[in-house]
């Protein structure tokens, strides 16, 4: 039953409730990450309406340097979902049950070189921090690509502003319809998003707050953990992809 979950939660065939489960887990990895990544870095790397805002105001304040390189960090998030959607329709084009697993791996080889890098940043703090920072960036970008794309734009795990901003939605809802008659089906919809939107962002938080915990006493090491959970969530169907070569079988071209 468990080996089932594993296989099944970044597999190619989706429904609701497995999207759900996904979603979780990577909001609780995009929390850990982009907490323990500003520790590191000093900089929250999902956080692209900060950085694009910081962005007109170093323009504004002359400061091109770093009006730049807020610029290059934009086009790193964006670069991470473009890779996540050409590595997900690779995998479909060819009928692989690790269409969404394949840019998973992806992320926990990258949370891997973040891990690595730990120490060199450390020793030498100007050269290594601004690729440290693109690298989150494209990570962050890949993450949240793989998840909008399973959910058909449903599920976000980094944009936490629209998720509060949908519990609040469906809060005025439900305030509004308790007062007037509504299909059950409706109250139960409400019900389910609120739930969601919820869980995504109390998952999230945890994460952040975990995240944050595990740099302070172990530093970059907690990375490693991250990634081992991202590896965990992938292995089985790249596995179940690798299995037929072995085997002499062939793939869908």
């Amino acid at each position: 039953m468990a080996l089932d979950y594993w296989r099944q939660i970044a597999g190619s065939e989706r429904s609701p409730r497995r999207n759900y489960q996904l979603g979780l887990n990577l909001a609780f990895i995009a929390g850990a990450a982009n907490a323990g990544g500003f520790l590191a870095v000093a900089e929250y790397t999902s956080h692209m309406t900060g950085i694009v805002s910081a962005v007109a105001d170093n323009l504004v304040l002359g400061q091109f340097v770093m009006a730049l390189a807020g610029l290059v960090s934009v086009l790193s998030f964006v670069l991470g979902a473009a890779v996540c959607a050409w590595l997900v329709n690779w995998g479909r084009n060819r009928a692989l049950k690790s269409e969404y697993a394949l840019p998973l791996m992806l992320e926990a080889v990258l949370m891997l070189l973040f891990g690595m890098l730990g120490a060199r940043i450390q020793a030498h703090v100007a050269f290594y921090v601004p690729y440290t920072v693109l690298l989150l960036c494209f990570m962050m970008g890949l993450q949240n690509a793989i998840i909008t794309k399973i959910s058909r734009a449903e599920i976000r795990t980094t944009h936490v502003t629209g998720l509060i901003t949908d519990v609040g939605i469906e809060i005025g809802r439900w305030l509004f319809w308790r007062g007037h008659a509504v299909a059950a089906e409706t109250e139960a919809d409400n019900r389910q998003r609120l739930r969601l939107h919820a869980a995504l962002v109390l998952f999230f938080f945890t994460g952040a707050l975990t995240g944050a915990l595990g740099f302070k006493h172990f530093g970059f090491a907690a990375s490693m953990a991250l990634a081992a959970w991202l590896m965990l969530l992938s292995a089985l169907p790249l596995l179940d992809d690798v299995r037929p070569r072995r085997s002499g079988g062939n793939l869908q071209p």
